[in-house]
């Protein structure tokens, strides 16, 4: 199996179609309800629900995830019977083969249901028509050009006591997102410089800041203290994004008091200074956060 375990819950959801070819004569049959083991799609429709429940005990590679809708549907043209599956589910993976599975399921009950009629029943295709939720759907077009800063705080780093991890860890997670215009700095634990770089940046028009360090409870962590006065709007649900998600895999998480927010054109993120931490916040939001920058110029959720 994948590990999945960075990835976000979002709703996820799949729809596959199968068609079975068979005589007219057993059309008029079905239409008639006259097939002695009972209505064929009434009945493959339960063992849709069934199968895609049942797909991670067949398949060893796909993961257990809560199955939290399926939908049937069917209709006949001609000599053809086409049936679909919808599967939605609120997962870090998604539902594809569950769908795929319990439309496959259903369409080989209807064979299983049919066989004793005719011997010219054939299921022509099993696809899948729709696949939506997941990473991909949430990529955003990143304004041209992009800017962004990356400012390590640490009074070990600094003194080059301590190699930094976290600030390079961001760093290639940007890059993954497609940014490569990045600055990166490394200042102490100081109220003043930390907010004196940091807005240096938003008066260069930076459209992202992230710091990474003084996020925690100790007398010299002071990142929010510095941040608070530049920002110009609050947006509170980023650093709970990022702590719910960071909670689901260690409670320590609550301690944080990373904040963020806009200034101008520049969004501003304080992340935790661990490693760890660090790199489960950019996890926890990006690239989800660059939509922001739609919304900024009044498009608002538009895709």
């Amino acid at each position: 199996m994948f590990d999945i375990t960075d990835k976000i819950k979002t709703l996820r959801v799949s729809k596959a179609r199968a068609v079975i070819e068979v005589d007219e004569d057993l059309i008029k049959k079905i239409e008639r309800r006259e097939i002695e083991k009972g209505d064929i799609f009434e009945i493959s429709r339960a063992v849709a629900c069934q199968s895609a429940k049942k797909t991670s005990e067949i398949f060893p590679f796909c993961h257990n995830i809560p199955i939290e809708w399926v939908f049937f549907e069917h209709k006949i043209d001609g000599k053809n019977m086409i049936i679909e599956v919808t599967v939605k589910t609120i997962s870090r993976t998604g539902c594809e083969m569950e769908a795929l599975f319990s439309v496959s399921c259903a369409a080989l009950n209807i064979y299983d249901m049919l066989k004793p009629y005719s011997k010219n029943i054939e299921i022509k295709e099993i696809k899948l028509v729709e696949k939506k939720g997941g990473k991909s759907d949430f990529i955003e077009e990143l304004p041209t050009p992009f800017k962004a800063g990356v400012l390590v705080v640490s009074d070990s780093v600094y003194a080059g006591k301590k190699e930094d991890k976290s600030g390079k860890i961001i760093v290639k997670i940007l890059k993954e997102c497609g940014v490569e215009n990045i600055e990166y700095k490394i200042v102490p634990d100081e109220k003043e410089m930390i907010e004196r770089e940091v807005k240096n940046w938003i008066d260069e028009e930076f459209n992202l800041v992230i710091t990474t360090g003084g996020t925690g409870l100790s007398p010299r962590d002071v990142t929010p203290e510095a941040i608070r006065p530049l920002i110009e709007k609050e947006i509170p649900a980023i650093m709970e994004a990022s702590r719910v998600y960071g909670y689901e895999r260690t409670p320590y998480s609550m301690l944080s008091r990373g904040i963020s927010g806009v200034s101008g054109k520049t969004l501003i993120i304080t992340l935790p200074g661990s490693s760890k931490g660090s790199y489960e916040s950019m996890r926890a939001i990006f690239p989800y956060v660059f939509h922001i920058y739609k919304m900024m110029e009044g498009r608002g959720h538009e895709k």
